[in-house]
C-alpha cells in the first residue's frame, strides 16, 4: 500500500501514552472560537485507483509550458536540459544525500559541490561561492543583509528595475526592522546616474541591482559600481548564469557580491520551482557570508580530501550572531546546475548564450515589423525584452495559448492604459516557431 493510516487501536494506545481521552482533549489549550468545532467537510474516500484516476484527471487540466511554444521567462526560463543531468542526480548516492556532515563518506556529495563552487566564481569573477541557496529571492535578500553587517549600516538602495518577487521578499524582512529598503525606479528601462546617486548616502550598506533587469535590460555596472563606492556602500549585482558566458562578469565593474537564479543551469520549468539561488563575494567577505562552503584540503594520506570549511552547524550554535537563518541549501540543483555547466564547458555556454540573444533580437524585429506591437526603450538587452502591445496584451496572451504559445508574461504597468509584453526566447525555440508566432499574433 502507497499509505498506512494510523489504526484506531494506535491511536488508542498513543492518546493513553500522554494521558488523554480523546484527540478533543489534544486540543483544550487552543481557545474555543478558533477551534472549527465540526468534522471536516471533506468527499468521502476513495479506492486507490478511484484516486489515481482523480488525480489523473487533475493533472490534465493543466497545460505544461513544455507542451507550448513558450516565450516566457521572468525568472524562469525554458533551457535544454541535457539527459546526462537528469542520469547523474538520480543516482542514489546523490539524490537520497542530505547533509554532508560526516566528511569521511561524503567525499562525491561534497566535491561536487566544491566543483559547483568553482564554477560559479569562474562565471561571477569572484573569489568565493557557497553551496548554493534556496532561490534567487533568498540570495538577494542575504546579500543586503550581509550588506549591512559588514558595513554596520542598516539602509539599502535597489536601482532600477529587480524581479518585483525578490524586492517584495526583501521588503518583507525590512518589516521585521532588520533594515531599510529605497527603491529607485526607472524610466526609462535602466538605472539613471541622478535618481541613484541622490538616493545615496553614507548610511547606505549597499546599492543592488540586478543586469540585466527584470525587463531583459542590461545595467551600465560601471555607473551604480561607482555611485556605490562613492559613499563607501557594498554593490550588489544578480545576473543571469547564461549571459556571464558572454558578458564580462560583475567583478570587473567593482562588485562585491553576485547573487542569482540558477534555474537555467540544468533546472526544468517544473511549474516554476525548485530552483536554487547561486551566490558569491570577494574572500575578505567570505566570513559574513551565508550558508554552507565547501573547501579542498589534504587527508593524511596527502590526498585531495573535501570538507565543509563553512557549516550551518555554525548558524545554530551562534543562534541570534549567525550569519543567517539559512540552515540548508538546495544540493540536488546545484549538482544539476555543476553536472549542466561540466557538459556543456564554457564553449558550449558560450553557444547557448549568443543563440539566445541572436534568437531574441529576431523575434523583437520581426514583432516590432507587424506594426502590433511598439518597443518603451532602445536600450542593450540579452534574450528579454518587452515590447508594448497595440492592444489588450491580456486578451492577445489568453488567444495565443489557445493556438499553442505562451506569449512571454504580462506585465503591469503605472499606465493603467499599457501593459508590456516581456519576451523570452532560448536556444529551444527554432525559427519555424517564431515565424509562426508572428505569423499568429499578426492574424489577431
Amino acid at each position: 500500500m502507497r499509505h498506512i493510516p494510523f489504526t484506531c487501536e494506535q491511536r488508542a494506545g498513543m492518546l493513553d501514552v500522554v494521558g488523554a481521552a480523546s484527540i478533543e482533549d489534544l486540543f483544550t489549550d487552543v481557545p474555543a472560537p478558533a477551534r472549527l468545532g465540526r468534522p471536516l467537510s471533506l468527499p468521502s474516500g476513495m479506492s486507490e485507483m478511484e484516486l489515481v484516476r482523480h488525480l489523473r484527471e487533475l493533472a490534465a487540466t493543466n497545460t505544461p509550458a513544455t507542451e507550448l511554444v513558450s516565450l516566457a521567462g521572468a525568472g524562469c526560463y525554458d533551457h535544454y536540459v541535457p539527459s546526462v543531468v537528469d542520469h547523474v542526480i538520480r543516482r542514489p548516492e546523490f539524490f537520497t544525500a542530505y547533509t554532508p556532515y560526516q566528511p569521511e563518506v561524503s567525499q562525491g556529495t561534497l566535491q561536487a559541490i566544491y566543483e559547483y563552487q568553482t564554477m560559479i566564481c569562474e562565471l561571477t569573477g569572484m573569489q568565493v561561492a557557497n553551496a548554493s541557496m534556496y532561490d534567487g529571492a533568498t540570495a538577494f535578500v542575504e546579500a543586503a543583509l550581509m550588506a549591512c553587517r559588514l558595513t554596520r549600516r542598516c539602509r539599502v538602495v535597489v536601482a532600477g528595475p529587480v524581479h518585483p518577487e525578490w524586492v517584495e521578499t526583501l521588503l518583507t524582512y525590512a518589516d521585521s526592522g532588520l533594515l531599510t529598503v529605497d527603491v529607485v525606479c526607472a524610466n526609462g528601462g535602466v538605472s539613471e546616474v541622478d535618481p541613484v546617486t541622490s538616493a545615496l548616502d553614507y548610511d547606505v550598506a549597499a546599492v543592488l541591482c540586478a543586469s540585466p533587469n527584470f525587463m531583459g535590460n542590461l545595467e551600465d555596472l560601471s555607473m551604480l559600481g561607482t555611485a556605490a563606492r562613492n559613499v563607501g556602500a557594498l554593490f550588489v549585482v544578480a545576473s543571469n548564469p547564461v549571459l556571464l558566458a558572454i558578458l564580462e562578469p560583475p567583478s570587473a565593474f567593482g562588485a562585491d557580491i553576485v547573487v542569482g537564479e540558477g534555474q537555467p543551469l540544468g533546472g526544468a520549468m517544473s511549474f516554476g520551482g525548485p530552483g536554487l539561488g547561486f551566490f558569491a563575494c570577494m574572500l575578505d567577505h567570505v566570513r559574513q557570508m551565508p550558508g554552507r562552503l565547501v573547501g579542498r584540503t589534504l587527508d593524511a594520506d596527502g590526498n585531495d580530501a573535501y570538507v565543509l570549511t563553512l557549516s550551518t552547524r555554525e548558524q545554530h550554535i551562534r543562534r541570534e550572531k549567525a550569519t543567517s537563518n539559512i540552515c540548508s541549501n538546495h544540493a540536488l540543483n546545484a549538482l544539476a546546475a555543476g553536472v549542466h555547466l561540466s557538459a556543456l564547458g564554457l564553449a558550449g555556454l558560450t553557444g547557448v548564450a549568443r543563440a539566445c540573444c541572436a534568437k531574441a533580437r529576431y523575434l523583437r524585429g520581426r514583432l516590432l515589423g507587424t506594426g502590433r506591437f511598439r518597443a518603451p526603450w532602445d536600450v542593450a538587452f540579452g534574450y528579454e525584452f518587452a515590447l508594448a502591445y497595440d492592444g489588450d496584451a491580456r486578451d492577445m496572451h489568453d488567444a495565443m495559448r489557445e493556438r499553442g504559445y505562451l506569449a512571454g508574461i504580462v506585465v503591469e504597468t503605472d499606465d493603467e492604459t499599457e501593459d508590456l509584453c516581456l519576451f523570452a526566447v532560448t536556444e529551444q525555440r527554432t525559427r519555424e516557431e517564431l515565424d509562426g508566432f508572428v505569423s499568429e499574433v499578426a492574424s489577431l
